[in-house]
């Protein structure tokens, strides 16, 4: 466009913006394309959202000024493409309902420690040395090779003892059988 623009009720008329979008279009698609990371929705709102502006700001579009008005609708466009990228960067990623469909779900405080009450109860029922053998193997960490060392006994006992305490486990909690494998 490189006649005057006409003003109608302080915005650009419908023809004329018709045409600008007809001459000038394609480029602002391509540079709101690159400018989104080849989003195509996302170049689309932004053409969209120049032209909005370019109509909303006839003065902008005057030909006296500048030869074309490609110059200004790139500018606008880039400006807004900047905008976005940092208003997607300033909230947290959005996230879809296959992903939370796949989340882990974590237990919550209360029945973590309901868990550790039943379980502390349970290992009490248990005779002296198979309590030993499980606090050594299973509650700090022990190979069988140092919970024998330490308990003094020989590693197919602990062995033994780690078995049999676990079935037993599994008899006075029948709800973390699972959990006991």
């Amino acid at each position: 466009m490189t006649a005057g623009t006409t003003i109608t009720n302080g915005t650009t008329a419908e023809h004329e913006l018709a045409e600008i979008q007809r001459e000038h279009g394609r480029p602002l698609f391509a540079l709101m394309l690159r400018l989104s990371d080849g989003d195509r929705h996302r170049a689309e709102d932004l053409v969209q959202e120049t032209f909005v502006r370019a109509w909303q700001h006839p003065e902008a579009l005057r030909a006296d000024d500048f030869d074309s008005v490609r110059p200004w609708l790139l500018t606008v466009g880039r400006r807004l493409a900047i905008d976005a990228r940092r208003a997607r960067q300033a909230r947290p990623a959005e996230v879809g309902d296959a992903v939370l469909e796949n989340a882990r779900v974590m237990a919550d405080h209360a029945e973590r420690s309901v868990a550790t009450l039943d379980v502390r109860e349970a290992v009490k029922t248990l005779t002296p040395e198979h309590r030993e053998v499980l606090v050594q193997v299973y509650f700090q960490g022990a190979s069988v090779a140092e919970a024998a060392e330490a308990l003094g006994i020989p590693p197919g006992t602990v062995k033994s003892r780690a078995y049999y305490a676990l079935r037993a486990l599994r008899r006075v909690l029948p709800g973390y059988a699972a959990d006991l494998r």
